[in-house]
């Protein structure tokens, strides 16, 4: 098995459960991305304050700081950085929540759970707009 040495991009993961951020990881690692975590939106900014990614992956239904917040603050303060928004319901459903998303800016949206092969070919299309890694 070969494995790509060369760093593609800088991602960061905001997700309140534990599993899933240890499943995107596992993945955008074997794919060759540099990965960063956060279990809320408040721990996200902070993260990209001290280390500056290039793609974030933002659940939106979390505690202490939601993803429609986290959006918006990524948004205003890095507007550079790629957002895909991912949901799996919440009171008013999925897709109520990813409309929003894409409204305040997030350029790509998922519902849980998401087929990784279409999450992986999203950030190669990503990639190429930007031209990071």
């Amino acid at each position: 098995m070969t494995t790509n040495v060369e760093k593609k991009m800088k991602i960061l993961i905001v997700d309140d459960e534990h599993r899933i951020r240890d499943l995107f990881r596992i993945w955008l690692e074997r794919a060759g991305h540099e990965v960063y975590e956060a279990e809320n939106g408040q721990k996200g900014v902070e993260v990209q304050q001290r280390t500056p990614v290039d793609l974030l992956i933002c659940d939106l239904i979390m505690p202490v700081q939601e993803g429609i917040e986290t959006i918006t603050q990524f948004r205003n303060n890095f507007p550079e950085i790629g957002i895909i928004a991912i949901s799996g319901g919440g009171k008013i459903g999925a897709d109520s929540y990813l409309a929003v998303a894409e409204q305040l800016g997030a350029w790509r949206v998922f519902t849980k759970p998401l087929d990784m092969t279409l999450l992986l070919e999203t950030i190669t299309e990503w990639e190429r707009i930007c031209g990071a890694g």
